[in-house]
């Protein structure tokens, strides 16, 4: 098999290495596969950022095909400039908190890998994290939040035994309807400023939209 067609994992090690460019310039120079999976750890890179690694990439003729992160910003900014990524779930990591502040009990949150298609259904008797788009015409619903890192084009219900506290969260929010406990909204119309996940919320009796607040 032709090495350059393999994949390889880059590890930032921000431990040893405080400059992650420097770091990642010096990798690529002694690779030889030209299909790179990166895993970020719990560095925080932006939109931006992320564009400026891609740029390093190019320089030697490398191709990012993905990135790992326990850092939901990082996702989020991944996953937004189209390009596959994997939310590490460590509650031992910095970013435990993050994630817990989006789900507040992991321990009753019920994970969801892929995809869900029109016509398929998803219900959580707690917290439902779905790693993958929700499709039009699929329904997804739990007890407690709702976080998709991914695309929410369908519908999804928070809170669905009345828990108006329950959040709807994903990194593209444009479903075709949104429902928190007793309330219905549909979702907003355009695209979402790049990088930018939203949350819908109960506030003042109304479903509103904001950006998702990870800390």
């Amino acid at each position: 098999m032709d090495l350059k067609s393999q994949k390889l994992v880059i590890t930032i090690d921000h431990d040893r290495y405080l400059n992650w460019k420097l770091f990642l310039t010096n990798e690529f120079k002694k690779i030889t596969s030209k299909n790179v999976e990166i895993d970020c750890r719990d560095i925080n890179l932006s939109c931006k950022e992320i564009l400026s690694l891609i740029e390093i990439s190019n320089e030697f003729d490398c191709k990012i095909i993905g990135f790992f992160s326990t850092s939901t910003s990082t996702i989020i900014s991944a996953q937004s400039l189209g390009y596959p990524s994997q939310l590490i779930l460590k509650k031992s990591s910095s970013n435990s908190n993050k994630i817990n502040n989006v789900c507040p009990d992991l321990s009753t949150t019920r994970f969801h890998q892929g995809t869900v298609r029109s016509g398929e259904y998803v219900e959580s008797s707690g917290d439902l994290l779905i790693l993958g788009d929700v499709n039009p015409g699929a329904i997804v619903k739990a007890e407690g939040n709702v976080i998709i890192w991914g695309r929410l084009l369908g519908i999804a219900h928070a809170g669905s035994k009345g828990n108006s506290k329950a959040k709807i969260a994903a990194l593209q929010l444009r479903p075709v309807q949104l429902r928190i406990a007793n309330k219905v909204a549909r979702g907003p119309k355009g695209e979402n400023q790049l990088g930018l996940a939203e949350q819908a919320t109960i506030d003042s009796e109304k479903i509103i939209i904001s950006p998702l607040e990870l800390t």
